[in-house]
This record gives structure tokens, sequence and C-alpha cells, in this order.
């Protein structure tokens, strides 16, 4: 995870911008939860994607983009989940876990949403009495278990 002290210098950079998160990541061509990752020090920031964050972020330092393209710590701090809205998102997936674990083996078989080669998004929508909602959409490559043969187990030390 990155340093707090660099957070708030990319933070710093993003609102001297004057842009939103979502802004940002379509100049980029990223999508707007990858984007705000990088901000966070939740991802890494690629070479071939450098030239366009400099051109959406001009504030962003030498040292921030240097930062930026470290290979990041994938964790978190568990009290993240004291603030209200992770909380909430937290017990939606939990409450709602079981069910969308037995839609995905209904619809794909034994297996799992990787997390890798993975697209999250955020949006806004209207509901149908006015009101704001939140649209969150997980986009992950579906891996199955797989049946272990031994004879498929390129690991295994034969004897001679």
């Amino acid at each position: 995870m990155a340093g707090l002290w660099h957070v708030s210098q990319l933070l710093a950079a993003k609102e001297a911008s004057g842009k939103t998160f979502s802004q940002i990541a379509a100049e980029v061509g990223l999508t707007n939860v990858y984007t705000t990752q990088l901000f966070y020090g939740q991802q890494q920031l690629q070479p071939n994607t450098v030239s366009a964050l400099r051109k959406a972020v001009a504030a962003l330092s030498e040292a921030d983009v240097a930062g930026m393209m470290r290979a990041p710590m994938h964790s978190y701090d568990p009290t993240i989940l004291q603030e209200p809205a992770i909380y909430r998102l937290h017990e939606a997936i939990t409450h709602g876990g079981e069910a969308i674990k037995a839609l995905i083996n209904e619809e794909f078989g034994d297996g799992i949403m990787s997390a890798i080669g993975f697209y999250a998004t955020v949006d806004k929508m209207t509901g149908n009495e006015g009101e704001a909602r939140v649209v969150i959409t997980f986009n992950g490559k579906f891996l199955p278990y797989v049946e272990q043969k031994a004879a498929d187990n390129v690991a295994q030390v034969k004897q001679q």
C-alpha cells in the first residue's frame, strides 16, 4: 500500500487538474476504478500510459509518476471496513454471496471469478423514482476448478 504522504500528493495533483477520476480515466483510456486505484497506490502505472496520464494530470511530478510505476502491495488495511460506504459494499457482497456463487456455478460450472484480468467500473444512473443510483460492475474471467489428474501434474517428479 502506498504511503499516506504519497497518496496525499497524488490526490493533490488530481485536485489541481479540476477533473474527476472518471474524466481522467476517459482521457487516459482506463476504467474509472483502475484509475482511482492508481492514485491510491493500489495498481501499477504502465509505461504506455504515462504520457496520457501526465497530459490529463499536469501537476504529477517525476517522483509521483515513479511511485505510481512501482509494483504495489495488493492488500488493504482492515480498518477500512469501518468506513460506511465500504462497509455497505462489503455487506451487500456478503449477504448476496451465496446467491451470486450459486448463479456463477449454474451459469459456468464449479469455479471462481478471477481478480487477475479483472475490470471494475462505477457508474451513476437515475432510478424509476428519480433517485440517484450507484451501478458497480465487476467483470472477471471465469476460472474453472479442474479435476486433479496425476498424469496432468507436470510438477510431479518421476522416479527412474
